[in-house]
């Protein structure tokens, strides 16, 4: 199992955002989350990424408990937040070669700006992009250290319908 989470809980104060909640991942499955605003799918997901700490339980990712191992997690893994904060004065190739140094592997710029269909935005400000464009460009960020997981949180919002099975076919 490439994730394994184990009787996992989260409260914020009186509000259970998971309530024991447990499954596993394999190696090469897409899995996804489904269900209603609030449900607690984000807060999941970033106990996973080790963006969050869980009140209670158990998380594994390549064998490794989130934390013991994270830092060898996070250079394994790539991850695309929901809303995603992006440096609106860097260049798109900028802004990817930023985040391809904080990892010791990462794809070509090139491949990964074909990729997501960025080519053309390459030289373009991050806060020029439109919707779509800074959705695929935070989509590349998690792809950029070619991870062997990706977490992508909601990452067709605001694709136009071309966009999105452009995405789900890199997916």
């Amino acid at each position: 199992m490439v994730i394994e989470v184990e009787h996992l809980k989260k409260s914020y104060g009186p509000i259970r955002a998971v309530d024991d909640i447990s499954f596993q991942v394999s190696q090469g499955e897409v899995f996804g989350m489904l269900g209603p605003n609030g449900a607690g799918k984000t807060t999941t997901v970033e106990m996973i990424e080790g963006l969050r700490v869980a009140d209670s339980g158990k998380i594994s990712v390549f064998g490794l408990d989130i934390n013991k191992g994270i830092f060898k997690i996070k250079q394994k893994i790539g991850i695309q937040l929901q809303a995603p904060s992006l440096l609106p004065l860097l260049r798109v190739e900028e802004i990817l070669d930023v985040f391809a140094s904080f990892y010791k592997h990462s794809l070509s710029l090139d491949s990964l700006l074909e990729l997501l269909s960025l080519k053309e935005s390459r030289k373009i400000l991050v806060k020029n992009l439109s919707g779509g464009q800074q959705q695929r460009l935070s989509v590349a960020m998690a792809l950029v250290n070619d991870p062997e997981i990706a977490f992508l949180d909601e990452p067709t919002t605001g694709l136009d319908p071309q966009a999105r099975r452009g995405l789900w076919s890199v997916i």
